[in-house]
This record gives C-alpha cells, sequence and structure tokens, in this order.
C-alpha cells in the first residue's frame, strides 16, 4: 500500500486544524472593510529576505463583467480565499510565499513581475483589446493563467470565446489524470469537484451545482508549442470556494478542502513555479 498520499493529506488536516479557530474568527469579522490592506486573524510571515524576488505572490485578476447571465465577477471569494491559500501553500511547502496577495489588471505592467495569476468566475468576463493584447504577451512570455468557478455550458462558451480572442490559433483541451499536474506533488486518483458549500450536499452528496450540464468537472488548458500548459481551466468546480470557506463546516473543510482544494491547488502553482 503507499503510504505517501496518506500521510501528506494527513499532514494537510492536521495543520488545517490547529489554525481553524483563527479561520472561524475571521469568517465572523467579515463584514468590516474587507476590501481594505486587513488580514483579520490570518496569521502573517516573514519571507526569505535573501531572495526577495523569487516568492510565490497570490495575483487575482480584476476584469470587467457582461451584465447579462449568470456568474458571479472578479472579486469572488475575495479576500478570504486569496489569504488562506496563500498561507496553506507557505505551511505546505518549500516556496517563499507572500504574505500578501494583490490584485492587478491585465494591462498593468507590474503583470510581468508575477509567474502566476488567477481569475474567477469567468463566465461574464469580457476582455478588452488592450487586455487581450496583455494576456497573451503575458502567457507566451512564460506566465502561467488559473482560471477557477464557472459553470455549465452557457459560462463556458463565454470563456471559450474571450479565450479564442488571445489564442485565435489555439484550442483548449482535456488534462487528463495522469498529467504531471494532478500528481507533482499530491497524487489525485480522480478530477475532483469542489462544489460551493451552500451548492454542496454533504458527505456523499451532490457536488455539482445547477443543472445536468455542471454534474461532470472539466479540466483544460492551453499550451503552448513546448507543450508547457500556459492556461489551466477548472470548469464545474470552485476549488475558491475550498479555500474560502474552509472554516465554516467540518464535513466540507474535510472532505473538499483537505481531499481537493488545497492538494490541487499547490499542485497547480508548483507546476507553474516549475515550468
Amino acid at each position: 500500500m503507499n503510504r505517501k498520499p496518506m500521510i501528506i493529506v494527513g499532514l494537510l488536516l492536521v495543520m488545517a486544524v490547529a489554525s481553524l479557530a483563527m479561520a472561524q474568527r475571521w469568517r465572523r469579522d467579515r463584514n468590516r472593510d474587507w476590501q481594505s490592506a486587513g488580514r483579520g486573524d490570518v496569521p502573517d510571515w516573514e519571507t526569505n529576505a535573501d531572495f526577495p524576488n523569487d516568492m510565490f505572490t497570490f495575483v487575482r485578476i480584476k476584469y470587467q463583467s457582461a451584465g447579462w447571465g449568470r456568474g458571479g465577477g472578479w472579486d469572488t471569494d475575495y479576500r478570504d480565499s486569496d489569504l488562506n491559500f496563500s498561507l496553506r501553500l507557505h505551511q505546505l511547502t518549500s516556496l517563499n510565499v507572500n504574505p500578501e496577495p494583490i490584485v492587478l489588471e491585465l494591462t498593468d505592467p507590474k503583470l510581468f513581475d508575477y509567474p502566476w495569476i488567477y481569475i474567477i468566475e469567468p463566465g461574464r468576463l469580457m476582455f478588452t483589446q488592450p487586455e487581450v493584447v496583455a494576456l497573451r504577451r503575458y502567457l507566451e512570455n512564460g506566465g502561467f493563467l488559473m482560471i477557477d468557478d464557472f459553470w455549465g455550458d452557457e459560462e463556458w462558451q463565454n470563456l471559450y470565446f474571450q479565450m479564442k480572442r488571445v489564442f485565435p490559433d489555439r484550442e483548449p483541451e482535456d488534462v487528463p489524470l495522469s498529467h504531471e499536474i494532478f500528481q507533482c506533488v499530491y497524487p489525485l486518483k480522480i478530477k475532483p469537484q469542489v462544489p460551493s458549500i451552500g451548492a454542496w450536499g454533504g458527505r456523499g452528496g451532490r457536488t455539482w451545482e445547477r443543472g445536468p450540464d455542471t454534474q461532470t468537472p472539466n479540466y483544460r488548458s492551453i499550451t503552448d508549442d513546448a507543450g508547457r500548459i500556459m492556461v489551466f481551466i477548472c470548469h464545474n468546480t470552485d476549488l475558491g470556494d475550498g479555500w474560502e470557506r474552509e472554516a465554516e463546516s467540518p464535513d466540507y473543510f474535510e472532505e473538499m478542502s483537505v481531499k481537493y482544494a488545497y492538494p490541487l491547488g499547490i499542485n497547480i502553482v508548483t507546476y507553474a513555479m516549475t515550468h
């Protein structure tokens, strides 16, 4: 029996349980001005001063949304998700992690200082033409984009259209479970589906949101000419809620955050930072 996955998941569980009370206090304080730079009770930490330019920063992309269709906006799960994921990445990997996540627009010149960026809820996303140009340049120069938390065929078609504006010459392709992005740190046995905590059916219950077209999780990628993943697309799943809502339900935390949302998120970042 291969004990490595069990040991790794067990370690994640122990560390997360140790700080569960902290996360719960942060959640109770969400009604304050959480768009400020405050951290609530999420702990801060020192970074490696010898390598100030060799540090992972959680970069959330701010974008425009259409006035029609379903889905949220760029700030869904902000800011708890970003803080919690940065904390777990710091605790569970050897990466030098910035404790302070940031928000950027695609046209910000500082974008090229960061190798990994995150877009959430792209079901109503609308890129401007300058954003199309900037994103293509960023990705072709080694950047990595993770897209998360959108559901159903309609939202997929919107993202597909927007990404074809960026890469008219490339098609998103399904990523097999055997790909290293699913296996590089935490070996996953399934392509996980993480629903929002409100849609979750409990242990052994439903893991999808909305209708039949949301029941199957889809993981797709856009790659460069060398086969490197430039864009990793998490469709019909919501890893961000697994990060944000880790303290609201012990069952959801154990079944979704510990088993799937954090392990896959860490795998994705590890792949991005090593390719």
